[in-house]
């Protein structure tokens, strides 16, 4: 990390000696909520601007005049003078809880609850979440921002599943057991983040952070999403004309062999290096590149510190000890209404055995399609989404889990890991403060027999495989999923996203050796723009 300080300092001295150019610092948070909202700017503002697979946004791409909070306002109805004048209507709709802002800075507080009963059958659901967040801007070349979290909650069968067997709430961090009961009983954990953010010249940011990123234009991303939980980071942004390039550093924790709830000693570390390449090609069209390099814990690797660098031959020349990811993407507007997009992720490729069609093991690849619309058949605020997600067996797996890509026991990529197809569709619809959203998903995946390794679990060795042949997606427990969520929510706040909701979920897993069946109804008072996944 020595090294990392060094470079940014080199880097602080050289950019704040160039003239008085500057860019903006303030950062949105990653939420696709936000970004169905806000697509329009996104996507068909100004094109040559913002780079709208690389998250989190810069809200100087997405307007000229707006800070964070004037964005989120405007994607509302505009108060009446007798609401603006009123203070207790203004903290509760318009609003943070404290606020201060002037031409020098401003700095903004909130409590952040998420607050929920509801029912599976006769099991009794709840959540109880205190949360806190604080931001604000030093002029218009520092911003920064921070959140803590407590929580108490008793979730439905399957996620409580989850969180037990792989000793994490979903995205959300470590978890104990509150009160026994095991798997049938409550959970409790908490977690915090935060990030700095410096852009001393309008074509560099620097951002340090303990926090998520993603990559991709699509409700998942092949390439990296926030679907694990926190990570510390530092990343250089650099944007020139169309072209936009980032290369980040991070560190990631590995405790798959660790005891649920036992924490005595520091996990685990691993590390990764990140590049991304986007380029604004057209007005309409945009492609980007992607590559990473993950190592275990043998202390920073002083090779990967270069920022403009092709990793793979460096890779190569440590005595290929690591694991390498390449990726594509790419975007392309149409009719100023609709965005097709795509994603292409190659963790290993050996042309003879891709076109053999003989299913080799060591073809790990996986690819992404979609489209989404905004103001679909001239409806104003109507959004819709259809996306298909394709994964081959073994892919972000490696030969020990210290070198696999993922984190905190969940990929860093897509939540089924690999040896999976999704089918996934969103509809939302805004009208005023109400908010309504259906999600379907069908997918196909292959469990693993007891004992045996067919590639969905990327914590597994690719070296325990049964064979070196025969591997197609489904392999193994061929395996069922049907998922659909519809929510109804009537935004409070848009500043924080506090709303009051209402939601229903059913999720069907099924295959030759179960039928499991699950409904889940809840309401609730929710707030901030976090993007918390149940759907797997």
């Amino acid at each position: 990390m020595k090294h990392i300080f060094i470079s940014l300092v080199v880097c602080l001295i050289f950019t704040t000696t160039l003239e008085n150019a500057y860019g903006q610092a303030e950062l949105l948070p990653i939420s696709h909520d936000l970004n169905i909202k806000a697509g329009k700017k996104i996507y068909f503002g100004d094109s040559l601007k913002n780079h709208s697979s690389l998250q989190s946004y810069f809200v100087d791409d997405l307007s000229e005049t707006s800070d964070r909070d004037s964005l989120f306002l405007s994607l509302f109805p505009e108060a009446k003078e007798w609401q603006s004048k009123n203070w207790l209507y203004r903290k509760l709709f318009t609003e943070h809880l404290i606020e201060v802002k002037n031409d020098e800075y401003s700095f903004y507080a909130d409590f952040l609850p998420d607050l929920q009963i509801g029912k599976q059958g006769d099991r009794n659901l709840w959540l109880n979440t205190r949360g806190a967040q604080l931001g604000g801007k030093i002029g218009k070349k520092f911003a920064f921002y921070s959140y803590f979290y407590e929580n108490q909650g008793k979730f439905a069968k399957y996620y409580s599943d989850y969180s037990f067997n792989n000793k994490v709430v979903p995205g959300q961090g470590f978890t104990r057991s509150s009160g026994g009961g095991g798997v049938n009983g409550a959970l409790d954990y908490n977690y915090s983040g935060g990030s700095l953010s410096y852009t001393p010249v309008k074509y560099v940011n620097f951002q340090a952070g303990y926090d998520k990123n993603f990559i991709g234009d699509g409700y998942r991303s092949l390439l990296l999403s926030d679907n694990a939980f926190n990570y510390p980071f530092f990343k250089i942004t650099a944007t020139l004309g169309r072209v936009r390039y980032m290369a980040m550093w991070a560190q990631f924790i590995d405790f798959s062999q660790h005891e649920f709830g036992l924490v005595d000693k520091p996990f685990p570390k691993k590390y990764g290096v990140f590049h991304y390449l986007s380029w604004n090609a057209t007005d309409r069209l945009s492609v980007g590149l992607f590559e990473n390099v993950m190592w275990a814990n043998r202390g920073f690797e002083a090779g990967y510190l270069n920022p403009i660098i092709f990793l793979r031959p460096v890779e190569f020349a440590n005595g290929s000890p690591d694991k390498a990811l390449l990726g594509f993407n790419a975007s392309y507007k149409i009719a100023d209404r609709y965005v097709a997009y795509g994603q292409l992720m190659i963790n290993e490729f050996r042309a003879k055995d891709v076109f053999s069609g003989k299913g080799h093991w060591a073809n790990k690849q996986g690819g992404q399609l979609g489209i989404k619309g905004f103001d679909i058949f001239n409806v104003n605020n109507l959004y819709a989404q259809v996306e298909m997600n394709r994964v081959r067996p073994y892919s972000y797996s490696a030969n020990d889990h210290f070198k696999n890509y993922g984190h905190y026991n969940q990929p860093l990529a897509h939540p089924f890991g690999a040896n999976f197809q999704e089918w996934l569709g969103i509809v939302n619809y805004r009208y005023k403060r109400f908010d309504a959203r259906l999600q379907l998903t069908s997918a196909t995946y292959g469990l693993d027999p007891e004992g045996m390794n067919y590639g969905k679990d990327i914590y597994k060795s690719y070296d325990t495989r049964p064979a070196d042949e025969g591997f197609f997606i489904g392999n193994g427990i061929k395996t069922k999923l049907f998922y659909t969520n519809a929510t109804l929510a009537y935004v409070l706040n848009p500043k924080n996203n506090l709303r009051l909701e209402i939601g229903y979920a059913y999720r069907k897993e099924s295959n030759s050796m179960m039928n499991d069946k699950q409904q889940i109804i809840n309401i609730g008072l929710r707030s901030s723009f976090r993007n918390l996944y149940s759907d797997f």
